[in-house]
């Protein structure tokens, strides 16, 4: 049997007992996840290996881990389930011709912009109604990439954005969001060496583009929630783009960091997907993208707390 005819015998259901295992690294944990037995999930898992002449998995008493080609497999894996899931989803709305347009947006990010664009949308007569799906960190690429949004706001370049085309919208500085007690939040402005290392405000880490987070002091972002309590209690700070600050509590301050690299807020959709109304957002959101956004305010004139993209 040659490679090929290896690659065309594998069964989504494999792929997604594969999955579960290499991230739960541990057998129990997936098998309960899948509704499964563990005997005849570890079953699978052998016969996978076997038949792609490859070893998926360090099993020792310490637990599970995966190899290199377990890595690559569950990278390729991931991608093959989010297309048979996007084939799905895509299929079943294309009898439904007054569906709303499905946009993904991690909450809180692009706020002005994402008003502007839904009102734009609603005055061109030729485009479907827009629905507003709003998720956390880094989740946007999957939800585009399962069929479960049609479009989404992104940012460039800390967003995954491969496999998309994009229609760039706003280019912006960042700031650093800190508790308003701290020293540095009385600071005009800022550097990134000013807020790499600080011993009693360590910065928050934001996931990599592959989901792992680097190492450091700081929490893990999972949840906006989450971010803007530490961010409150004096436990953290973050550097965001400037409109970011949408949900900025008025625990915390937002001062310009002038040496930060500029983000831009993309509109993002699967390669080579077309459809009127999907034509007609990206027409909308085209005529968006001159508007500039307004000036980062300095910590000390806050005041008015100024919300944008």
């Amino acid at each position: 049997m040659d490679g090929a005819a290896v690659v065309d015998d594998l069964e989504t259901r494999e792929l997604r007992y594969f999955v579960a295992v290499a991230e739960e690294l541990h057998f129990g944990r997936a098998a309960h996840r899948l509704g499964i037995a563990q005997p005849p999930l570890s079953r699978a898992i052998r016969q996978l290996e076997r038949r792609l002449g490859v070893r998926l998995l360090d099993r020792d008493r310490r637990g599970v881990a995966l190899t290199g080609a377990g890595g690559v497999l569950l990278r390729e894996a991931r991608a093959a389930l989010d297309a048979v899931a996007a084939a799905a989803h895509r299929t079943r709305r294309a009898e439904d011709l007054q569906r709303p347009l499905v946009l993904v947006t991690k909450a809180g990010a692009s706020h002005e912009l994402l008003q502007r664009l839904l009102a734009s949308s609603a005055a061109d007569t030729g485009t479907a109604p827009v629905e507003v799906v709003l998720c956390e960190v880094g989740e946007q690429a999957r939800f585009l990439r399962s069929g479960r949004a049609d479009v989404a706001l992104m940012h460039r370049p800390v967003d995954d954005l491969a496999g998309f085309d994009t229609e760039d919208l706003r280019t912006e500085g960042q700031v650093a969001l800190l508790p308003s007690a701290h020293p540095l939040a009385a600071r005009p402005q800022l550097t990134l060496a000013d807020v790499s290392n600080v011993p009693d405000l360590p910065i928050a880490r934001w996931p990599r583009l592959d989901g792992t987070y680097p190492d450091g002091p700081g929490p893990e972002v999972h949840t906006q929630s989450q971010l803007a309590h530490l961010v409150a209690l004096g436990k953290t700070l973050l550097v965001i783009p400037a409109s970011s600050r949408a949900w900025q509590w008025p625990d915390h301050v937002a001062v310009p960091v002038v040496d930060a690299p500029p983000i831009t807020t993309v509109l993002a959709w699967p390669a080579g997907h077309h459809s009127p109304a999907l034509t007609a957002l990206t027409r909308a959101a085209s005529g968006l993208r001159d508007t500039p956004p307004a000036a980062p305010t300095p910590s000390g004139q806050n005041s008015k707390r100024v919300s944008g993209t």
